[in-house]
């Protein structure tokens, strides 16, 4: 079961509930699911009962058990070991072993069929929205970056002149030109330096911020999710030499079906794929998200801990034959997950007009 078909399931309990009057509508348009949060358990989880409790008059908890009775008594097929209620009334779903392998395998297809437009979608179908032009450096590339994200949600977005909405994060230093930075940075660091940051936080293009930037090491997040992004055409390349080619996980290797592993020492261990798949997973509503709240900056967040889970996932669980190792199922597992990373590293530094290396 993927994040679309459990969006999906949860919407039509929540229709069910409404039909039934146990739960007094509106029936919102779509659910949002996605990773648990702190105190979350479980594959996945929503806040639609915390979205209802207002509308319905409701306390959330009692929204929330309302919506979890429904789902275990309409969708008991759908592949939902358990529901379960945290916090002021997020639902979390745990998805039976078989789904969760099936839900792995679809990204990854889903993710290699849609290529660089993987997270695009047309939930801003139909909405127009123009952006106000201007000159100040930051400003400018945070609204030109924010209209490819809006496009790529389906809206017909553009910068306009005079137009009524004007985005405005914080500035760079009074007397600094878009010319300089770029000089001074070179392209890419210069994006960075001015999308990494929330629009509220000051720009890295201080002396000191802006010298980091330019240090290749992974506390520098520019470097860290280029370096990624790098790793992964490495691996593409010397697999091609030993003519492994990648493929979706299936029934030949749970490897992605385990959430935890056994160290007799330590006791349960996490695959290290569960959470790079998760993040992957993630991907299409972060560039939502980023696009309606006009927020490059999570995107920006989004492909570091893409990066770095990538890289933990690499030293773990080599994708590659090793010594004297021969290729198995599960390195072509695991080539085709590193596959799926480059191509989500790739297509977000694209859309903050960064450059995605082959080498580095």
């Amino acid at each position: 079961m993927t994040p679309a078909e459990l969006s999906r399931t949860v919407l039509h309990a929540v229709c069910r509930a409404v039909e039934d009057d146990a739960l007094p509508g509106p029936v919102p348009e779509r659910v949002a699911v996605e990773r648990p949060r702190p105190g979350g358990r479980g594959d996945y989880a929503t806040n639609v009962a915390l979205r209802l409790a207002g509308p319905a008059g409701r306390p959330p908890r009692e929204v929330a058990e309302i919506l979890r009775t429904t789902l275990l008594r309409t969708a008991p097929g759908a592949g939902i070991a358990h529901v379960e209620i945290t916090g002021p009334g997020f639902l979390n779903f745990t998805l039976a072993a078989g789904r969760r392998a099936g839900a792995h395998a679809g990204l990854l297809r889903t993710i290699r069929r849609a290529g660089a437009r993987y997270g695009h979608g047309d939930a801003l179908a139909g909405t127009t929205v123009a952006l106000a032009a201007t000159e100040e450096p930051r400003a400018a590339l945070w609204t030109r970056t924010v209209v490819r994200l809006l496009r790529t949600q389906g809206a017909d977005a553009a910068v306009v002149p005079g137009a009524a909405e004007a985005l405005r994060p914080v500035p760079v230093a009074a007397g600094t030109t878009a010319e300089e930075l770029y000089a001074r940075l070179g392209p890419d660091a210069a994006h960075w330096a001015l999308l990494r940051p929330a629009a509220h936080d000051r720009p890295y293009t201080g002396p000191e911020a802006a010298r980091a930037l330019l240090v290749q090491r992974e506390s520098n997040g520019l470097f860290l999710v280029r370096y990624a992004y790098a790793r992964t055409r490495a691996t593409a390349r010397a697999a091609a030499q030993l003519a492994l080619t990648p493929a979706d996980p299936g029934s030949e290797h749970n490897e992605h079906d385990r959430h935890n592993e056994h160290d007799e020492h330590a006791g349960p261990v996490e695959d290290p794929a569960v959470p790079l798949l998760a993040l992957l997973g993630d991907h299409p509503a972060v560039l939502g998200a980023a696009a309606r709240l006009r927020a490059p900056d999570r995107l920006a967040r989004h492909l570091e801990h893409t990066a770095d889970a990538f890289l933990r996932f690499q030293g773990a669980r080599h994708p590659l034959p090793l010594g004297d190792e021969k290729p198995s199922a599960a390195h072509r597992s695991r080539l085709a997950l590193a596959e799926a990373t480059g191509t989500v590293l790739a297509g977000g530094l694209s859309l903050l007009g960064v450059d995605a290396p082959e080498h580095l």
